[in-house]
């Protein structure tokens, strides 16, 4: 890539944590829980601890990557090194459509909670456009608000858990025999739904341009991102169906607020409403620097346009990207509903997360950190994974990954694209 214009290194190790966890909060407890307890009841506490297996297998191997390839891009720079530039852009493509999905699905979280159902959709597009200009003028301003937003949602969640098995009318549910009554399927795709949770620490790897020390920090920050959210994440899923029960969960669209009611603590509803539109501004905030950064990579390739190779010369950020990724998202916004931006993201992320495992599988002896076989049980999780989900998410999924193809193979046809990138 020389002669091409760099981003600077400004992220430390606080600094990739945070916004590993920003990218993963928001997701999962605010959003992820209700359709994957529509899909398993129950259940969705093994499907949490197989899409909790699953994201260790990932995250060892992107951690294994990212050591190797200190540079924007993730998957597709370590598809394009240890496979072949069509795995590179299939990991690239994957990740945009999935995360360009995601982002879609945070907006629409922070509208349910910060506003009237009438008003959700226009909300829900102000939010992108605001925190696209926050990354507009750089990454250091993202990370310090990152910080912020992680501590504001980490302490209403402890609030929410304390209040909601010490209130009054606090009646634990009986679920425990029910583990497995909606079937193996339903689990396994309540874990396919719930991997969208928990698929944040790729924007460490994404962002290993910016990362001060890369090959000591993103191992470390991922490997501390994940462990902490895996915590959170039990700890909460347990509450809510406590509280609230399996049949009730599947069904609502803001489970916290309905525990501390279920709980008699309705003074609360206030603080789990401004604790979850947070989460979702913090995910949605790390989601479009981890898009904008993937295109940026694609696009120094010439496997999207070259206009989104740009750089701003003053914020030092993708800004072309990102000013095309507000535009994508918010026209999503307006035409789906949440929970089917939810099933569409973990389609792409699950197949970025398989090329990835595919990368490290490959590396050579002098830059492995993990055993070969984390990376075939993480192969095989994202296969099981991705062919159960609700089969909307796969049809679109799959429709969208063929334009893709088409779209790279129009441009091997008018241009070498796999050449290095020019140096203009």
């Amino acid at each position: 890539m020389t002669g091409q214009p760099t981003l600077p290194r400004t992220l430390g190790l606080t600094d990739a944590v945070a916004i590993g966890l920003g990218s993963m909060i928001g997701a999962g407890i605010f959003a992820s829980f209700a359709p994957a307890a529509a899909a398993a009841g129950a259940g969705l506490l093994i499907g949490l601890a197989i899409a909790a297996v699953v994201a260790v297998c990932n995250a060892t191997s992107s951690a294994q990557l990212a050591a190797q390839y200190p540079t924007s891009g993730g998957s597709y720079i370590y598809g394009r090194q240890q496979l072949s530039h069509w795995a590179g852009f299939l990991a690239g493509w994957s990740f945009v459509i999935g995360k360009t999905a995601s982002c879609a699905a945070m907006a629409l979280t922070f509208a349910t909670y910060a506003a009237p159902p009438v008003y959700a959709k226009p909300v829900a597009v102000a939010a992108i456009l605001t925190l696209a200009a926050v990354n507009y003028f750089g990454v250091t301003r993202t990370a310090g608000l990152t910080k912020i937003i992680v501590i504001v949602v980490l302490v209403v969640l402890a609030v929410t858990v304390f209040i909601g098995l010490t209130g009054p009318k606090f009646a634990p549910t009986s679920f425990g025999s029910n583990l497995f009554g909606q079937g193996l399927y339903g689990i396994l795709q309540s874990a396919g739904l719930l991997f969208f949770a928990f698929a944040g620490y790729a924007r460490i790897a994404t962002m290993g341009e910016e990362v001060t020390e890369p090959k000591r920090t993103i191992p470390r920050a991922i490997v501390t991102a994940l462990s902490i959210i895996l915590a959170i994440y039990a700890i909460v899923a347990v509450t809510v169906l406590l509280v609230i029960g399996p049949e009730k969960l599947a069904t609502s669209t803001a489970p916290l607020v309905e525990l501390v009611t279920a709980s008699g603590q309705s003074w609360a509803i206030p603080l789990v409403r401004v604790g979850a539109a947070t989460a979702a501004l913090g995910a949605l905030l790390a989601l479009i620097a981890g898009v904008g950064r993937t295109s940026l990579a694609m696009a120094r390739h010439r496997d999207l346009p070259r206009f989104f190779a740009a750089v701003h010369p003053r914020y030092g950020v993708p800004h072309h990207a990102e000013i095309a990724l507000a535009v994508v998202v918010s026209i999503l916004v307006v035409t789906v509903d949440l929970r089917s931006a939810i099933g569409f993201s973990s389609f792409g992320v699950l197949l970025y997360y398989l090329i990835a495992n595919l990368s490290a599988l490959t590396q050579k002896p002098e830059n492995r950190r993990y055993p070969r076989i984390v990376q075939l049980l993480g192969i095989a999780g994202c296969s099981v994974l991705v062919v159960t989900l609700p089969l909307a998410a796969i049809a679109t999924g799959v429709l969208v990954l063929i334009v893709g193809i088409i779209y790279r193979t129009v441009r091997t046809h008018r241009f070498d694209i796999s050449a290095p990138p020019s140096s203009d």
